[in-house]
């Protein structure tokens, strides 16, 4: 079946700018897309900040790999193709929820560069109109979750690995398909002898430097 795309469609302004709704919520909306190996401490890490940030009076959001293939992205697979037709419709939601002018926190192993570029230029495009961003501050925050496939297995509860190893995974990142590292991410945490609680106050902290963490 031949690919359907949508026509005869016009980009409609809102009334309410994305600065009337971060003066609401005293922040700036922006998409921290983590990305490392399975294992890395991607989710934890997401989580926790997430935790962090409400307690401070933030609103904030996590999409996690696994509950977005459980929905909107349920009839994809792991092929490259796959691949980036997965970080393409989770870049649009994530766009969407910063936004509104939520702290997007994304978990995804999004292994290839050119597709986390694509995300930062979905981004970078705006939100009332094609063109360059009117927002002082980027709205796309790459953190680099790093951690060695030997540490990333040894906290493998799931023993998808394992699974790997034994040829009943196929394309698994890190072992039978590439993991491109970011060449210039926002931020690097090392997660291999770092404790969570420090992940996160480094995150949290890159953040409130930034000015994301007030309007």
């Amino acid at each position: 079946m031949a690919e359907q795309r949508a026509t005869n469609i016009t980009w409609h302004a809102q009334t309410v700018t994305r600065e009337d709704r971060e003066k609401l919520l005293g922040q700036r909306g922006v998409t921290v897309w983590l990305t490392g190996l399975s294992g890395s401490g991607k989710s934890t890490i997401a989580v926790a900040a997430e935790q962090a940030l409400l307690s401070r009076g933030r609103l904030a959001y996590v999409l996690d790999g696994d509950n977005i293939r459980h929905g909107l992205n349920k009839n994809l697979g792991f092929s490259p193709e796959d691949r980036t037709e997965n970080i393409r419709r989770i870049g649009e939601v994530a766009k969407l929820f910063a936004d509104a002018g939520l702290v997007v926190f994304t978990s995804f192993i999004s292994p290839y560069r050119a597709d986390r570029d694509l995300v930062r230029a979905i981004h970078d495009a705006g939100s009332e109109a094609p063109g360059p961003p009117s927002h002082p501050l980027g709205r796309f925050v790459e953190v680099h979750v790093a951690a060695s496939v030997e540490t990333c297995e040894s906290r493998d509860v799931k023993g998808l690995y394992k699974k790997a190893r034994a040829g009943e995974i196929k394309e698994f990142t890190g072992i039978s398909a590439p993991y491109e590292a970011p060449l210039e991410p926002e931020l690097v945490i090392e997660t291999g002898d770092e404790p969570v609680e420090k992940s996160v106050e480094r995150l949290v902290g890159y953040l409130d430097a930034q000015g994301y963490l007030r309007s």
